[in-house]
Parts: C-alpha cells; sequence; structure tokens
C-alpha cells in the first residue's frame, strides 16, 4: 500500500473522535479503508489486536494465538497492570486507549471481549478503521446499539463473528439441523432457563488501584464507585449482573439458550413476536454487599414467556445448570440440547446423515478458526453481526417484559413487538427501554 500513514491518522481522529464526541462520522472515507476487505490473501498472516484482555478476552486470546498463521500484535485495556501482563505473553504492544491500537495501519482485526456497555462504541469505530471483529455476546447492552453495529459492520464491509461459539458445536448444529428439517414435526413449546435479570448497584467504593483508568473502563455508562467486585465479570456479583454494565445472566449465560431457540426456529434474521411475563412483578436485586446468591437463576423474577411465528410459545422456567441450551417440544417428539448433551426422542435421528436434509445450515467446527478462514475469503461467518445482534435483541425484550411489569406492578400484559422495524407496536414504554442515556464524550456516532 502506498498511501501515507498520515492519512489513516488523519482519518482516525476524525471519525473516532467525531465517534466520541457524538458528532456525525464524515461521510468521505479513504480508499485504503474500503479496500481493506481485500488485503488478505490465503496464505497471509493475520494480525490481530485485543480490546479488553481480562478472564475471556485472555482466553480468546490464547484460542487464536493457536493457528500458525495469526499473531497476537497488540492488546489495549483500561487496566494497564492486566494489559502489560497480557501484552507480555504475545510480546504485544500495549495501549490503556484502544483508539490507538486502532489506527495500526498492521492490524487485521480486533477481538473485543470487554464488558458489555462498551461493544457498541469499541465495534463501530473498530468498523470505521477498517478492521475486522470478533465480540463477544452478548453482543450490545440495547436493542438500538445492536442495529447500529450491523450498520456499521455492513457499511464498511467486515467481517464480524459474534462469540456465540456454540454455532460451531457439532451436537448444537445436528439439534437446530433435525429441528429445522421438521424430524420433531412441528414445534409447540419450548423450554428454557430462567436466567436473572440485572442487579442495581450499591456496593461501597473503594480507592482505584494504580494503573486503571477507572472512568475509562465505566465509559459510556455513569461513573460507579470502584469495587473490584463490580470489576470482575463474574465476581461477586460481577458486571455481568450490573445493570449499566450488562443485562444481568439473561445476557450472560442466556444468551446461548436463546440463540440457539433463534436458530433452531430460522430466526436469524426475526425473532418473537409477543413478549410477556408471569409470576410477582420484576423486583431486581440490589447489590448492597458482595453477593452472587440467585445471580444465575431469576427465583424472584418473573417468568419470561415468547411467542414466535408459527404461535411457538417459548417459556423460560426451568431451574437447570446453566449449559446454553432449551428442550423443544414438538408434534412427533422432543429434543433437549445443552452442551456436552444430546437427548432425543428417537435415538436413531443421532445416526442421520445431515448431508441430505434439505435445508442445510452452516457448518462451522471451530468458532475462532471460522472467523480466521472468513477474514481471508471474505464470507460471512456462522455467527454473524446479525445473528448477535437478533439473539442479543430477544434477551433485551426479556429484560423489558420484566421492566415493565416492575413498572406497572403487575404481570401478563402481553408487549407485541414488530421484529422488522424493532419496536413495539402497543407499548410506549418498551420503545423507552430500546436504547439508555450515554455520557456526551461515550456517545454513538449520530450517523453510521
Amino acid at each position: 500500500m502506498t498511501q501515507k500513514k498520515t492519512s489513516r491518522r488523519d482519518f482516525m481522529k476524525t471519525t473516532i473522535t467525531a465517534g466520541i464526541a457524538g458528532l456525525i462520522a464524515p461521510t468521505v472515507i479513504p480508499s485504503r479503508v474500503m479496500a481493506a476487505s481485500g488485503r488478505t490473501g490465503a496464505n497471509d498472516k493475520i494480525v490481530l489486536g485485543g480490546i479488553g484482555v481480562g478472564s475471556r478476552g485472555g482466553s480468546l486470546l490464547n484460542a487464536f494465538n493457536q493457528f500458525e498463521d495469526v499473531t497476537i500484535a497488540a492488546v489495549a485495556d483500561a487496566d494497564m497492570d492486566r494489559c502489560r501482563e497480557i501484552g507480555n505473553i504475545y510480546g504485544a504492544d500495549t495501549y490503556q486507549d484502544y483508539r490507538q491500537l486502532l489506527d495500526r495501519d498492521d492490524i487485521d482485526g480486533v477481538v473485543i471481549a470487554s464488558p458489555d456497555h462498551w461493544h457498541a462504541l469499541q465495534s463501530i469505530h473498530a468498523a470505521q478503521a477498517g478492521k475486522d471483529i470478533y465480540c463477544e455476546k452478548a453482543l450490545t447492552l440495547t436493542i438500538h446499539e445492536g442495529r447500529q453495529i450491523v450498520k456499521a459492520a455492513r457499511k464498511y464491509n467486515r467481517v464480524f463473528q459474534t462469540g456465540s461459539q456454540q454455532r460451531s458445536s457439532s451436537q448444537f448444529h445436528r439439534a437446530c439441523m433435525l429441528i429445522r428439517n421438521g424430524y420433531i414435526g412441528k414445534v409447540k413449546k419450548i423450554l428454557g432457563v430462567n436466567f436473572a435479570g440485572p442487579w442495581e448497584n450499591a456496593l461501597p467504593g473503594y480507592p482505584v488501584p494504580d494503573g486503571l483508568d477507572w472512568d475509562m473502563w465505566c465509559g459510556p455508562a455513569r461513573v460507579h464507585p470502584y469495587n473490584p467486585e463490580v470489576k470482575n465479570n463474574r465476581g461477586y456479583p460481577g458486571w455481568l449482573s450490573i445493570r449499566d454494565f450488562c443485562g444481568g445472566e439473561i445476557c450472560g449465560w442466556g444468551t446461548h439458550d436463546i440463540d440457539q431457540i433463534q436458530w433452531a426456529l430460522g430466526m436469524d434474521e426475526g425473532g418473537p413476536i409477543e413478549i410477556w411475563t408471569v409470576g410477582k412483578p420484576y423486583q431486581p436485586w440490589i447489590a448492597s454487599r458482595p453477593d452472587r446468591a440467585g445471580r444465575f437463576f431469576g427465583a424472584m423474577d418473573p417468568v419470561i414467556h415468547m411467542k414466535y411465528p408459527g404461535d411457538i410459545h417459548v417459556e423460560f422456567s426451568e431451574r437447570r445448570d446453566p449449559n446454553g441450551g432449551a428442550l423443544f417440544i414438538g408434534e412427533k417428539g422432543e429434543i433437549r440440547v445443552d452442551r456436552g448433551t444430546l437427548d432425543l426422542s428417537n435415538e436413531e435421528w443421532r445416526e442421520i446423515p445431515l448431508d441430505n436434509m434439505e435445508v442445510q445450515l452452516h457448518t462451522s467446527n471451530n468458532h475462532y478458526r471460522n472467523w480466521i478462514d472468513c477474514m481471508k475469503d471474505r464470507s460471512r461467518p456462522v455467527a454473524d453481526v446479525e445473528i448477535g445482534h437478533r439473539s442479543a435483541t430477544a434477551c433485551h425484550l426479556g429484560n423489558i417484559a420484566r421492566w415493565i411489569s416492575q413498572r406497572t406492578r403487575q404481570t401478563g400484559a402481553r408487549l407485541v413487538w414488530d421484529p422488522e422495524q424493532e419496536k413495539f407496536i402497543n407499548n410506549d414504554w418498551g420503545n423507552f427501554y430500546l436504547d439508555r442515556p450515554r455520557r456526551d464524550q461515550y456517545s454513538l456516532p449520530k450517523e453510521i
């Protein structure tokens, strides 16, 4: 490439600074960014950067580092001590501000494993910078964010893999193939786990450790008092259970269950059309001391129900180990699929060749390799950005139904959802919850 490095930096200064300030991103994109879609050949080395390199981010980088054609060149994290620790493993450069990593010409793709409240802005900025993206699930904190990420990925022709790794598992693939090809007949009901919604954080504050930019860690969310149990993803309770940073375990573990339901029903570009709750109105847990009781299962949370096209009823009422699956009940049989488990009402289905089935689903046997290969041939991966957005949307719809029950102090009211327009057609409060306020300096670009 012959274009001078300053052009990229000028571009990044304009787009990313504008994004942080909430301004309109420029519509004229340098040719080198738009041409990046063809820059990687089948035999080329893929150079990756990591954004958010805590427990999950570190594991992901280790998985990608196993491939001979992948190099980890840079990592970024608001916690510089952790950033240097991970950087030393790979001999990678370290940054506290992820935008400096995105400014590098040699980075082909980024692995984003920051808390959910950061996913949207970092993914959009990465797309604008011409990077392909692997982003952990749940893809977003809000439904609006998800649509904006999809827009950015499509506009800048990015290969985007969501970290819903069960899409690359043979047992989930077989289960969904059997269901999609009618082996259990018409699906009547699906049972999933009653995962907990998000908690409200009232944990006490402590001095911020040296090397941690806590204001940056909080980013788009309001700044909470620093507490190590918040910073830890699954601490006591951990940011995965705190409303400003995540949607609770329904978005943590629950997104795996819902993603399998979406896949089995052919709803990768759709979703439920009605959502309601049954039981006592929602009352979020107030985390005032370190505690993780009831974090996984919503013991006190109302049960979420959804109706999908075809009058398919989904009920999240089970209390079992969170293994990322569901029980599918059809007119001619049943299938329960979890991690490590595939229970079939007809054992003959276990040996049926999948290649001969009429409906064929995307096949991947390694979620990380799938993304790398797609980066090279510019195809869409098994958990493409639209898929990740739609699965996260169903999680958020469940939370919204609970929040409305809290507001109205009653359950049972059916919220009618339009998956095409991505809005409620009978509840203004539901539409109010489609997005959340952000601190001004971390606003999303007004136009993608």
